[in-house]
């Protein structure tokens, strides 16, 4: 029999600053983390704004920072865990490190100005571009299991990571994991997404929205302590929450552009739908993928569609990154822990910025303010260039059905 995966602790980061106080104070009070970028000069993109982390708010433990400088992703995933194993009350000896992380490139300009003038590049921040370095990395410091793995595949990294590791808990695989993700923006990242015109030149995200423009990144970092339930009771641990389900799809329909219809993300949801043993009529929240971008919301639209049925139009739905901005290989680990807080607190975040709706996009987007809800269900939705999409139903802690 399948065992029961549930959450016991989190460390997250974000633009809002370390923990999850700063969400509720940013992202669930209606605030969004966009500024001007100073950590690079923004002049030559046609860009110039991100959710970054400026030393502003609470601060990452150990991890002094600066305007203009960029903490390490490495230094963030640090923090991140022993704020998760802290929670958890647990030392996380024997846990899998499963991260999702395309690398930390802060040194990329300096290594390849580096190789330019003819110097030998010296600076050790090059090696943790390696993903498995930063996984590797983390395990050692803090002496987790052996198990070590870099999740690369964009988007839905981080939610893989999850979903990977749920699925050893609940085949009896391993009895604990330390899952979670990383993105900090970097210069030669934005300057890719400015380039494929990606990015957002009115400063805002406005997804949903009539006449949205684009996505703009954001710093984030999370990383969760999963256990199987059994596990959990045996050592007394406070159980925050339940991974129900997962799931995950590819559609392969183009290399960058989302299946219009959404076929691939509603057939992550409804695998993840039918392993949690629910409904789709169950799911009280979707916390969408949301990026704000032309092509994205009209067939994250379609999709929901797909998932709901004639039900859609009564599900609420929100992209949180109209407020903490696209944390790419993160984003899955941090809204997986924003979806958590929402089942825990009765509040549901906003979409920020939706003033008028884009006709095609006809759903209930929670515009611009929190709103109260008392939900069991919640479902958190990730897609990623090449077509792949990622899906996590997660249910709140009630201590009669866990």
């Amino acid at each position: 029999m399948a065992a029961d995966v549930v959450i016991t602790g989190y460390g997250v980061f974000t633009a809002y600053g370390f923990g999850a106080q700063p969400l509720r104070e940013g992202l669930f009070a209606g605030r969004s983390a966009f500024t001007p970028v100073t950590r690079f000069d923004s002049t030559p993109y046609h860009a110039d704004r991100a959710a970054t982390y400026e030393g502003d708010g609470p601060e990452i433990p150990g991890t002094p920072v600066k305007p203009g400088v960029t903490p390490g992703q490495a230094e963030v995933l640090r923090a991140c865990a022993l704020a998760a194993l802290a929670m958890a009350q647990h030392d996380g000896a024997h846990a899998p490190v499963l991260l999702g992380t395309a690398g930390d490139h802060s040194a990329n300009r300096g290594f390849w100005e580096d190789i330019a003038a003819d110097r030998v590049p010296l600076d050790p921040r090059v090696l943790d571009s390696l993903p498995a370095r930063l996984a590797e990395r983390l395990g050692a410091d803090l002496n987790l299991g052996q198990q070590r793995l870099a999740f690369v595949n964009a988007c839905v990294a981080s939610t893989n990571a999850i979903a990977h590791g749920a699925e050893l808990i609940s085949r009896g695989a391993a009895d604990m994991v330390v899952a979670g993700g990383a993105y900090l923006v970097t210069e030669d990242v934005f300057a890719k997404f400015d380039s494929g015109k990606a990015l957002s030149r009115e400063g805002v995200v406005r997804p949903f929205a009539k006449g949205r423009m684009g996505l703009l990144q954001g710093d984030g970092a999370a990383v969760l302590v999963l256990e199987s339930a059994r596990h959990a009771r045996e050592r007394g641990a406070h159980i925050l929450g339940k991974v129900a389900g997962w799931g995950m799809a590819a559609d392969a329909h183009h290399v960058i552009q989302p299946h219009p219809r959404g076929e691939g993300m509603a057939a992550a949801a409804g695998v993840a739908i039918r392993r949690a043993g629910i409904t789709p009529e169950q799911i009280g929240y979707v916390n969408a993928h949301g990026t704000g971008t032309p092509l994205n919301d009209v067939a994250e639209t379609a999709a929901l569609h797909r998932i709901f049925g004639p039900h859609a139009p009564q599900v609420p739905v929100s992209s949180t990154k109209s407020g903490t901005g696209h944390m790419l290989e993160a984003t899955g680990a941090v809204e997986a822990v924003i979806t958590l807080l929402a089942l825990r607190d009765g509040v549901l975040p906003p979409t920020l910025n939706l003033h008028q709706a884009d006709p095609d996009c006809d759903l209930d987007y929670v515009p611009n303010t929190a709103r109260p809800a008392d939900i069991t269900h919640a479902l958190s939705l990730n897609a990623a260039f090449g077509g792949v999409n990622a899906a996590l139903v997660l249910k709140r802690a009630m201590e009669d059905s866990i």
